[in-house]
């Protein structure tokens, strides 16, 4: 490859929408944190994020310096993308073979990283945007949900869930991360939680009743207004699903900082929960 053709293809490369191309900011020392909290998170076939998992496990093995465990995650994703979708190619795949492209890139394949690029240009062609000022709302909704995972920007996290939602609507995980990133937003403002958004976790959570790491914070935000919990507090069928860990580990955080009024209810729901 001559040093013009080199220049063209990394410049397609820096053109792209992918983990490589976007700012990440994960610092040296936090990469195996942030390592384990996404192997904590599981791998089980109905958590809809489980292609954005690998897209992004495989982007922090990179940085570790294992091109060959990014390389299995980037696989896994398109993989794990082709069955919760029911499809062999979507729009959901522009962002894992951007990653994949940019990781032959690194390998010194260029002619794969080239194959990748042309997989990119047939989709983006077959798929549009709905928006052609726009990313697809499927990049938006990745992007967004790679900046919570790592602790990026939350105004940008709820401004490209709100992007993706508004043209996309009706997709339950989104709406469901998108009510969390507004929550995790205004965390810190001296008003405390609006009642807009308290009302936005109230529907998600009722769009998606399995979401047990929702439902934890909803009723902590709920519990800190003085709200009684008990009713919520009195056990759910859906302990089996994958949320279940996190969502414990929250409650548990609730329950330990000592408020008398609410630490009954949630020991109350904690003991109905079944870990599984």
């Amino acid at each position: 490859m001559s040093a013009a053709q080199s220049q063209t293809l990394v410049s397609k490369l820096e053109a792209l929408q992918c983990h490589f191309t976007w700012d990440l900011d994960i610092s040296t020392s936090l990469l195996n944190h942030r390592r384990d909290n996404l192997e904590d998170i599981g791998t089980n076939d109905g958590n809809p994020w489980l292609g954005h998992i690998y897209n992004l496990r495989g982007f922090i093995q990179y940085k570790l310096g294992s091109n060959k465990e990014a390389q299995k995650f980037f696989n896994k994703a398109t993989e794990a993308f082709s069955r919760i979708r029911s499809a062999d190619e979507g729009p959901w795949l522009v962002v894992n073979y951007g990653n994949l492209a940019w990781l032959h890139h690194h390998l010194g394949d260029q002619a794969e990283s080239e194959a990748n690029l042309s997989k990119i240009d047939t989709l983006i062609k077959k798929y549009p945007s709905p928006s052609q000022e726009e990313l697809h709302p499927e990049t938006y909704a990745e992007k967004a949900y790679a900046l919570m995972t790592v602790s990026g920007d939350k105004t940008l996290v709820v401004d490209y869930f709100q992007r993706a939602i508004e043209m996309q609507p009706g997709i339950r995980e989104w709406n469901t991360s998108h009510a969390l990133a507004l929550m995790y937003a205004s965390k810190h403002s001296r008003t405390g939680l609006e009642d807009d958004i308290l009302e936005k976790m109230r529907i998600a959570q009722e769009q998606d009743p399995e979401n047990l790491y929702l439902a934890a914070h909803y009723l902590d935000q709920r519990a800190q207004r003085g709200e009684r919990i008990e009713d919520e507090a009195r056990g759910s069928d859906t302990a089996q699903s994958f949320f279940s860990k996190n969502s414990i580990k929250v409650l548990e955080k609730i329950r330990d900082r000592g408020r008398d009024r609410m630490c009954g209810d949630i020991r109350e729901f904690l003991a109905n929960l079944k870990e599984p």
